[in-house]
């Protein structure tokens, strides 16, 4: 007997509620080209926009294998509980509770499906989402807790459901998925393997996963180990070489902290009481930053680390048991056995359930490769095109045989720094790219490009060039929602931010653990750049064998008269692109590159306008931020 469908389930519901009043503002730029807001019937537009991708869609739901999808993939990442939110009743706020409609404020899987035709139409072909599973309650940051405290590594969050609907959030991710591939755009969901929340579903029955402290060791001193600078300097030099054997290990004094196994756990009203091997009381050990072994963040108190290995002389978080583990820890014997089998049927799980495209694993560098390994071959047994992301700076071909198929990208290109990103390409140049990286200025843990200029006509220029820049190299083009309309709020404060940001940007005021949403309604003040992306991608479409090779050689950076004026040639498949782009965000900066032919005439490929060649020079002024690509004679 045939199913009903996810999206025909979720049409139903809604048209049950079509005489809902049309008091639910919906930002305009979800389904025009213009700014502002317009009052809708919710039931009524949610309706109109499904069945518009029932209608345009493949009539083939399901694709084909097809093992290389991943190398013209164009991504765009989703945080849904933010990158779907808005202020529907206008009072200027983001309300944690759904509105007396019964629909929410804060992001859902329905307004995310609703969202697919923008987000198609904007170029890309691939939505990866962050995490979307249920959260813990303890120790919660901000008022809606952060999406990697994973309570229950297979339950969503329920707030991502609409109450209205009377619907899971499982069924409304099915529908999500539906609907994306109906439009020809793979998923691909990002999985948290390495940590947990501190009220994990899993403690009960599995306490042996977890590092526990004896009750009696105080939260306002216990942090990462300490190591005198010798110490430090032999970890250093150790892990530099890869002799990861003997690794100097924290103090008696830090290891006595930890509660010894087996920890029995018995569930009270008040929650869980825990009893080590000792019978004494003990907690859940909250994690921390463990790399370099000098950091001095704070603990984070709402997630611990899984404890993937089993000799008790190892039981405790430090560096050679979190990331750089020991070799002791690569023994048969010391494998946490239980958890790792848990960990490597969780994708295959949501493959059959949800019949996503593909993974992306927080903290990938700091699980253990024999489970990253088993992690992949369960996967891509049933789906030899499930493709893997690797958060990892380093686009190595040693991550491409561990079976990635791209990694998050190289920390020089993030930052944003035009001297860094050319000595980033020139080693590129050299060495190849093994893998692509991700082709982006901005993630949700780094500065919006326009970050340091809010509103500002500079953060445009800057997010106009990195993204045009990103697009011709050999990088999975990425837009983080919100890119296109200029947003610079921070979604959190991981990487390249100061005390003073910290001070000014505490949990409550950031999207990853509270209620906010992307200014799709004014775009900052500033015009959007969504047709000009849209025009990116199609140029890239056109030479992607060319742009797409990552050979050594393949990314020549021609001199240019002016500093400030940045070019790249990418040479491959028969055709030469030449990029030039003006790294002053401020000022209109004039230079010239020499060519080996005397005269001619280039036609720049974004702006469509010609620009001669006189005794075998290029002179053009550039505005700030903008960007030419010119396709090149073969001769040149």
């Amino acid at each position: 007997m045939e199913t009903t469908s996810a999206i025909d389930l979720l049409l139903t519901r809604l048209k049950a509620l079509q005489s809902s009043p049309a008091n639910y503002q919906v930002p305009n730029l979800w389904n025009s080209e213009v700014t502002g807001a317009t009052e809708h019937s919710p039931a009524s537009w949610f309706i109109e926009r499904i069945e518009a991708i029932q209608q345009s869609g493949n009539s083939t739901p399901h694709f084909a294998l097809k093992e290389n999808w991943h190398k013209s993939a164009v991504v765009y990442n989703l945080f849904v509980r933010f990158g779907t939110a808005f202020d529907h009743d206008g009072d200027g706020t983001i309300s944690r509770e759904p509105l007396s409609s019964g629909f929410r404020e804060t992001g859902t899987l329905l307004k995310a499906i609703a969202l697919l035709p923008y987000i198609k139409k904007l170029g890309a072909n691939t939505l990866y989402l962050l995490p979307l599973t249920e959260i813990g309650t303890a120790n919660r940051k901000g008022s809606l807790g952060s999406p990697y405290a994973i309570k229950d590594p297979m339950k969503l969050d329920p707030k991502l459901a609409e109450p209205a609907l009377d619907l899971s959030p499982e069924t409304l991710l099915k529908a999500f998925v539906e609907a994306a591939h109906l439009l020809g755009m793979r998923v691909v969901l990002e999985f948290v393997f390495r940590t947990a929340s501190t009220d994990s579903n899993w403690i009960e029955n599995h306490p042996d996963w977890f590092y526990w402290l004896k009750e009696g060791v105080p939260s306002n001193s216990y942090g990462p180990p300490q190591f005198d600078q010798d110490t430090l300097n032999r970890i250093f030099s150790q892990v530099d070489r890869h002799e990861l054997a003997y690794l100097p290990a924290p103090s008696e004094a830090f290891k006595g902290q930890f509660a010894p196994h087996p920890v029995t756990v018995k569930k009270t009203d008040e929650g869980i009481e825990a009893r080590d091997a000792n019978g004494e009381p003990c907690r859940i050990a909250s994690a921390f930053s463990d790399w370099p072994p000098d950091d001095r963040q704070p603990a984070w108190t709402d997630v611990t680390y899984l404890k993937m290995h089993t000799p008790e002389e190892f039981n405790y978080i430090a560096y050679n048991t979190i990331r750089m583990y020991d070799e002791a820890l690569t023994e048969p014997t010391a494998i946490n056995t239980g958890l790792w089998d848990e960990i490597s049927s969780i994708i295959p799980r949501f493959q059959e359930e949800y019949g996503i495209d593909g993974a992306m694993m927080d903290m990938g560098h700091a699980l253990p490769p024999l489970l990253k390994k088993t992690i992949v071959e369960k996967a891509r047994a049933t789906r030899p095109d499930f493709v893997f992301w690797d958060e990892n700076f380093n686009p190595t071909a040693e991550i491409r045989d561990e079976g990635f198929n791209a990694v998050f990208g190289s920390l020089p290109f993030v930052i944003n720094d035009i001297i860094y990103i050319r000595g980033l390409l020139n080693f590129l140049n050299k060495t190849g790219v093994a893998l692509p990286f991700f082709g982006t200025g901005e993630n949700h843990n780094t500065p919006r490009v326009p970050f340091r200029f809010p509103k500002e006509a500079a953060g445009r220029n800057y997010s106009r060039f990195i993204f045009t820049l990103a697009a011709i190299l050999p990088t999975l083009p990425f837009i983080q929602a919100g890119m296109e309309v200029t947003e610079w709020h921070p979604v959190n404060l991981g990487l390249n931010f100061t005390d003073e940001d910290r001070a000014a940007f505490p949990p409550e005021t950031l999207p990853l653990f509270s209620p906010a949403a992307i200014d799709w309604k004014e775009s900052n003040t500033l015009p959007p750049l969504n047709n000009y992306i849209q025009k990116i991608i199609a140029i890239r479409s056109q030479y992607l064998d060319t742009i797409l090779s990552g050979e050594a050689g393949s990314i020549g950076i021609p001199y240019v008269s002016h500093e400030q004026l940045f070019a790249i040639k990418r040479t491959a498949g028969g055709h030469s692109l030449l990029f030039i782009g003006n790294s002053n965000m401020q000022e209109p900066i004039t230079g010239g590159l020499e060519f080996g032919m005397e005269t001619g005439e280039l036609t720049d490929l974004i702006s469509g306008e010609a620009h001669p060649i006189t005794s075998h020079r290029l002179e053009a002024t550039l505005q700030p931020g903008e960007c030419m690509l010119f396709l090149l004679p073969t001769e040149n």
